[in-house]
């Protein structure tokens, strides 16, 4: 995996978008140049992030989100393990 995190990333693992091995990296997410914890999907291409609505879910029992416009900037908060392709 390169040190570019994807354009596109999302922590449901039900969404084409989701890679658990960026996740497992750990990706920072910069918002309107504030830093943010509670980004659920962002896309950096198309300037927006997907958050968590307070703490009010669905009727399957998840959490209802808001998509938010602006700047998006991400980056991996741990480096790439050399030799990760080990069998």
């Amino acid at each position: 995996m390169s040190d570019t995190p994807p354009d596109h990333l999302s922590i449901d693992p039900r969404s084409p978008h989701f890679l658990q091995e960026a996740l497992e990296r750990g990706v920072g997410i910069r918002f309107k140049g504030v830093e943010r914890k509670d980004v659920e999907e962002y896309s950096i291409s198309e300037g927006w992030v997907r958050v968590a609505l307070g703490k009010k879910v669905d009727r399957h029992g998840r959490p209802l989100t808001i998509k938010l416009s602006g700047p998006v900037e991400a980056w991996f908060e741990r480096p790439a393990e050399p030799g990760g392709d080990e069998a």
